[in-house]
């Protein structure tokens, strides 16, 4: 705070995270609370094998504490019951999340681009969009670009040269992240997708051509994880948009 680094109201926050317990325990859950101080953005739920109730009590914990919710991998039941709770509440049933929204709508900041190989790969995309989102990130999403037809790409590469960070989401060979790794001079976080025939095996090969890739700026996260790489693109998005301000 001496140092202009931090505000005084920042700094009160900090001490007081510091020393005051931040856990919250309810039935199936230990609530974190002190998430956002520590790692920049509140604890994420992931709901399977929660039951409904337990998913609209760690909401009620976060709303209490001035956190907004977001919770991946979300069943029908589990939604209405949110909704129910939370009628203002976002639920995205294509990429099976549920967020609340702020009262206090913020001006998306920052460019991450969500990229698709094909049509089957969209609710994984999806999550790793509402995942952005939620963030707060600027986020725009390109469908259906991938290597079997390499002008599509093409046709499309001025969208997001400029970009903080892109998501590739790939199933079948896992090819896209590769060739757009070679057009961008940031991060491509890339997520191979369970979609493919029998010789994909559920994802893996995908992600082993992922792992495997040349492009020096790709990263890879598992299968099927589109919070996990909407999540990180985010987090890259916010720190260059904060040492740009």
């Amino acid at each position: 705070m001496r140092a202009g680094r931090l505000t005084v109201d920042a700094a009160v926050e900090q001490a007081a995270g510091e020393v005051a317990p931040m856990t919250l325990a309810i039935e199936d859950a230990h609530v974190d609370l002190d998430r956002r101080r520590r790692c920049g953005f509140p604890e994420v739920v992931y709901s399977e094998g929660k039951t409904a109730e337990a998913v609209v009590a760690i909401f009620e914990a976060q709303s209490q504490h001035g956190e907004r919710g977001f919770a991946t991998r979300v069943s029908p039941e589990q939604a209405t019951a949110v909704l129910k709770r939370f009628p203002t509440a976002l639920h995205n049933p294509v990429a099976r999340t549920i967020r609340l929204l702020s009262s206090t709508p913020k001006t998306p900041v920052g460019s991450v681009f969500v990229i698709t190989a094909g049509t089957s790969d969209r609710p994984v995309a999806e999550e790793a969009l509402e995942t952005l989102r939620w963030m707060g990130c600027g986020v725009d999403l390109i469908v259906d670009i991938g290597v079997a037809g390499p002008q599509r790409l093409l046709e499309q590469k001025h969208r997001f040269d400029a970009a903080d960070a892109v998501v590739v989401v790939a199933g079948m060979e896992g090819a896209l992240p590769s060739v757009v790794g070679g057009w961008v001079a940031c991060p491509v976080i890339a997520v191979p997708t369970s979609v493919g025939y029998g010789a994909n095996f559920g994802g893996i090969a995908a992600l082993l051509g992922m792992l495997n890739s040349c492009a020096s700026n790709v990263c890879v996260v598992n299968i099927d994880a589109g919070f996990k790489g909407g999540y990180l693109a985010g987090v890259i998005s916010k720190r260059l948009h904060e040492r740009r301000a």
